[in-house]
């Protein structure tokens, strides 16, 4: 998952609105949006490939999102980061020793961005080198550390602030803000070894190309009473699919 933009405790209604689109390799074997067999009380994609899973909430309100950190070249590592999500949602520790996990094990996994908490708490981690509980706010997140201003950072933390104090409760226009397809300007794009080509190509919020891209777009709102409204579109496989349910 490569843009995420999450309000917590910034409005009276929602403490939480996360927006998420997940970007991979169109080829890479993936089960969108459901609930867990194995796990019944998850609700979230499927990495197929690996196990683990890019996001995800279970019935406790126990929530995990994760984005890969951009380095290149590429290193190599048994764990896929898929796994912390994974781990986070069913798993029972608190937050402080889910905290202490990653801080001991963290640097045996790639580059990652990492959110978890529940309503009440959020916490940010990254192994490239940040770590902390967050206060309440808007916040912005893509393949580089939390509210690094990359434009489609800046840009996606700006209408989602426009679409907060309009208080539109329309989910349409969260899914217009991670559609946006326009592209930085050159000047204005980071620099992480890619070549100048591919970081134009991923600079948009929803990112298209010839193999990789945004296969899905994520809406999740939880209510001041604890209600859960889980709203995915997917577009490599098409499919949508909507969840909600009462936190337990």
């Amino acid at each position: 998952m490569c843009t995420i933009l999450f309000s917590w405790k910034s409005t009276d209604n929602e403490p939480l609105i996360l927006l998420a689109n997940r970007d991979e390799f169109y080829q890479r074997p993936t089960k969108t949006a459901h609930w867990w067999k194995d796990y019944p009380n998850i609700l979230g994609g499927r990495d197929l490939q690996a196990g683990g899973t890019w996001m995800g909430i279970n019935k406790n309100g126990r929530i995990a999102a994760i984005t890969n950190y951009r380095k290149f070249p590429l290193d190599s590592y048994a764990t896929s980061r898929g796994d912390l999500v994974k781990r986070f949602l069913t798993g029972a520790e608190s937050q402080d020793s889910f905290m202490n996990f990653l801080l001991e094990k963290g640097n045996e996994y790639d580059g990652f961005n990492l959110l978890f908490g529940n309503p009440d708490q959020i916490n940010y981690f990254s192994n490239r080198g940040n770590h902390q509980q967050l206060k309440p706010g808007l916040y912005g997140l893509s393949n580089h550390l939390l509210d690094t201003p990359w434009p489609k950072v800046a840009n996606g933390k700006k209408k989602f602030q426009e679409i907060l104090e309009n208080g539109f409760q329309d989910k349409e226009h969260y899914f217009e803000l991670l559609s946006d397809e326009s592209r930085a300007k050159d000047d204005d794009l980071p620099v992480t070894g890619i070549g100048l080509e591919k970081e134009r190509m991923l600079s948009s919020i929803f990112i298209k190309s010839p193999n990789y891209g945004t296969r899905l777009s994520t809406v999740l709102r939880i209510d001041k009473s604890g209600l859960v409204d889980f709203h995915e579109r997917s577009f490599i496989p098409e499919n949508e699919s909507k969840f909600s349910f009462q936190i337990g």
